[in-house]
C-alpha cells in the first residue's frame, strides 16, 4: 500500500487519471433513481487525498482545469446571459446578494455564539461560499496590517474545513430538492419563460396549411409575419401545382399550400390564422424542391445572423432550422449561425450544391479549434482577472482566475465574432473542453483539500468551524431553493445555476448541468456570478474589520 502511496505521490498525472477513472463510474451508478454525474469526482479526490498528504494535485492542472471549464460556460452562455438580463436578470441578481447577505450575518453570529475569531469567521464565510479570491483578500488585509504568521494563517484553516462542507451541502441539497418536487426538467424546458434561454425551446414541427380567403391574402409573406409577429418560418409555397421555395415577397392566395415550420403551439396558431391544416405535407414532396442537413464549417459564415448571411437571395434558398447539439431551433433572421451547427435548407435541386460550398459540410473543419481566437480570448481573460478594482472604503478586489475569463467569455459568446475572428467554438469542441477542465478541476479541488478534512474530522479540533459551515450552508441552500422556487418562480434549471452562481462553485453547476442535460443552469450561473463575486469579495473583508475593530 505504501509503495502505491509513493507511485500517485510522485506521479501526479497517475493520480489525476485514476481519481477520473475510479470517480466517473461512481458517478454513474442510480441511487434512488438519480446519479452524482461528474461530481462523483470530487468525492473521489477527498477520499483519496484523505489518505496521505503527498496526494494532490499541483496548482497548475487545477487553475488549468478552472479557466477552461468557466471559459468554455461563459461562450455557450454569453448569449443566454444577455436574454436573461433583459427580463429576470435583475431580480435574480438582488435576490442571490440578499442570500449572500444572510450568509455574512450568519458567519457574524459564529463569532459570537461559537466564540471563532474574526480571522476564522471571514475565512469561514469565503469557504462556506467557496470563493477563493475572498480568501486572498482576507489573507492580503491582514498581511498589509502587519499580522503575525500564525494571525494570517487562521482564515486559511476556517476557509479549508468550510469549502467541502459547502461543496458537498450544496449538491446534496439540490439532489434533494429535485427529489422532494419530482422536478420533470423535460416539461420546465417547455415554460415560456425558459425559451430561448440557453439555447432551450420547444420541439420544433412542420405542418401545411391551407390557405382559405381572408385579410392575410394578397399580403406578402414577409410582411403577414412581421405585422403579425409570427415567430414561424414559411418553407415551401405550392400555387397553381407548381411548389417552390417560399420567399419573403410571395402572397399567399385561397387554395394554396404553404408548409410552416416552428415551435407547435405556434405552428397551429399560424395555420388557424391562414385556414386549416392539410392532409398533405408539402415536405414529402421533393420533385423540384430539395431539402437538406448542412453542417457549419466555413468560417466566414460562422459568428453571423442569418439576416447578414442573405441566404434567400444569393441563393432562393431557405434556412428552415438550427440543430446545435441536441437542441434545434426555429431559424429566423436574428438566429446566429455557429461553428458545428447543422442547418436545415430547402432550395431548388440545381441550386443546393451551391448551398453546400457556401455554408462548408466539412467534418474535419468543423471539429477545428481556431487555436488563435481561443488563445487569445483566453489570455483577455486572465489579464481581466489580474485588474485590482479599487471599492469604496479602501478595499481592492480582482476577478481571479474564475472571474475574469467567465466575464471576458460571456462578452465574447454575446457578439459571436469581431471583424475577421470567431469567438464561439463548434458545439462538439466546447463541450470537450469543459468536461476536461470540469475533471482536472474536480479532482484538483478534491485531493488538495482531503487531508485537512479528513483530519480534522478524526481529531475533533474543527468541530466549532464545522458547525459554523453546516449552518451557513443549509441555511443558504434551504433559502435559494425555498424562494426561488416557491416565490420567484425559477424553473429548476436556472434555479440550480443561480446556487451555484451564488456559490461561484463550479462542481455545483456541473452536478446542476448533469442533472438537468441542457443549458439552463449555465444562464443562472453566469446571470448572478459577477454580482456574487464582488459581494463575497468585500463581505468578507468588511467581516475581518468590522469583527476584528
Amino acid at each position: 500500500m505504501q509503495n502505491l502511496i509513493d507511485i500517485l505521490a510522485a506521479n501526479p498525472l497517475l493520480l489525476l487519471f485514476l481519481v477520473a477513472a475510479i470517480g466517473f463510474p461512481l458517478g454513474r451508478i442510480s441511487i434512488a433513481g438519480g446519479s452524482l454525474g461528474v461530481a462523483a469526482i470530487l468525492f473521489t479526490g477527498l477520499a483519496i487525498g484523505a489518505i496521505d498528504p503527498r496526494l494532490k494535485l499541483p496548482d497548475l492542472l487545477v487553475n488549468l482545469g478552472l479557466v477552461l471549464f468557466v471559459y468554455t460556460v461563459g461562450l455557450s452562455s454569453g448569449p443566454g446571459f444577455v436574454a436573461s438580463m433583459r427580463g429576470r436578470g435583475l431580480s435574480a441578481n438582488v435576490f442571490a446578494l440578499c442570500v449572500i447577505l444572510l450568509a455574512a450575518a450568519l458567519a457574524a453570529g459564529a463569532y459570537f455564539v461559537l466564540g471563532l475569531a474574526a480571522p476564522v469567521v471571514a475565512g469561514v464565510f469565503a469557504g462556506s461560499l467557496t470563493n477563493t479570491p475572498a480568501l486572498a483578500g482576507v489573507v492580503e488585509l491582514l498581511a498589509s496590517t502587519g499580522q503575525p504568521a500564525e494571525v494570517q494563517s487562521q482564515p486559511v484553516i476556517g476557509y479549508s474545513l468550510a469549502y467541502p462542507v459547502s461543496v458537498l451541502g450544496m449538491i446534496v441539497a439540490l439532489y434533494a430538492a429535485q427529489r422532494i418536487w419530482r422536478v420533470d426538467y423535460e416539461a420546465e424546458r417547455q415554460r415560456p419563460d425558459v425559451r430561448g434561454l440557453g439555447g432551450v425551446g420547444p420541439p420544433i414541427v412542420s405542418r401545411t396549411a391551407v390557405v382559405v380567403p381572408g385579410d392575410h391574402t394578397g399580403v406578402p409573406i414577409g410582411q403577414l409575419v412581421g405585422s403579425r409577429r409570427w415567430r414561424v418560418v414559411f418553407g415551401r409555397l405550392e400555387h397553381d401545382g407548381r411548389t417552390a421555395v417560399a420567399g419573403e415577397e410571395d402572397v399567399l392566395q385561397p387554395g394554396d399550400l404553404v408548409s410552416v415550420v416552428g415551435p407547435e403551439d405556434e405552428v397551429a396558431e399560424v395555420i388557424g390564422a391562414l385556414g386549416r391544416e392539410s392532409d398533405r405535407h408539402l415536405e414529402a414532396d421533393r420533385t423540384t424542391v430539395e431539402m437538406r442537413n448542412i453542417l457549419v464549417s466555413n468560417r466566414d459564415v460562422a459568428g453571423r445572423t442569418l439576416r447578414e448571411l442573405g441566404v434567400p437571395h444569393r441563393f432562393g434558398a431557405l434556412v428552415t432550422r438550427v440543430r446545435r447539439g441536441d437542441v434545434e431551433i426555429a431559424a429566423h433572421g436574428n438566429t446566429v449561425i455557429e461553428p458545428g451547427d447543422r442547418v436545415r435548407v430547402i432550395a431548388e435541386r440545381e441550386r443546393m450544391p451551391s448551398v453546400v460550398e457556401f455554408f462548408g459540410d466539412s467534418m474535419r473543419a468543423a471539429s477545428e479549434i481556431d487555436i488563435v481566437s481561443f488563445s487569445l480570448g483566453l489570455a483577455l481573460g486572465l489579464l481581466a482577472g489580474l485588474v485590482t478594482i479599487p471599492l469604496p472604503g479602501g478595499i481592492e478586489f480582482k476577478l481571479g482566475l474564475a472571474g475574469g475569463p467567465l466575464v471576458v467569455a460571456l462578452v465574447l459568446g454575446a457578439l459571436g465574432r469581431t471583424g475577421p475572428v470567431v469567438w464561439t467554438l463548434p458545439f462538439s469542441a466546447n463541450m470537450m473542453l469543459r468536461q476536461v477542465g470540469l475533471v482536472l478541476f474536480l479532482a484538483g479541488v478534491g485531493t488538495r483539500s482531503g487531508y485537512d478534512f479528513g483530519r480534522t474530522l478524526a481529531s475533533g479540533e474543527g468541530l466549532p468551524i464545522l458547525a459554523a459551515a453546516v449552518v451557513i450552508v443549509a441555511v443558504v441552500a434551504l433559502v435559494t431553493l425555498w424562494v426561488g422556487r416557491r416565490v420567484l418562480r425559477l424553473s429548476m434549471g436556472v434555479l440550480s445555476g443561480v446556487l451555484a452562481g451564488i456559490q461561484t462553485q463550479p462542481a455545483t453547476l456541473a452536478f446542476a448541468l448533469e442533472q438537468s442535460r441542457d443549458d439552463l443552469p449555465n444562464v443562472g450561473y453566469a446571470t448572478v456570478f459577477p454580482l456574487a463575486m464582488i459581494a463575497k469579495l468585500v463581505l468578507a473583508q468588511l467581516l475581518l474589520v468590522w469583527l476584528g475593530g
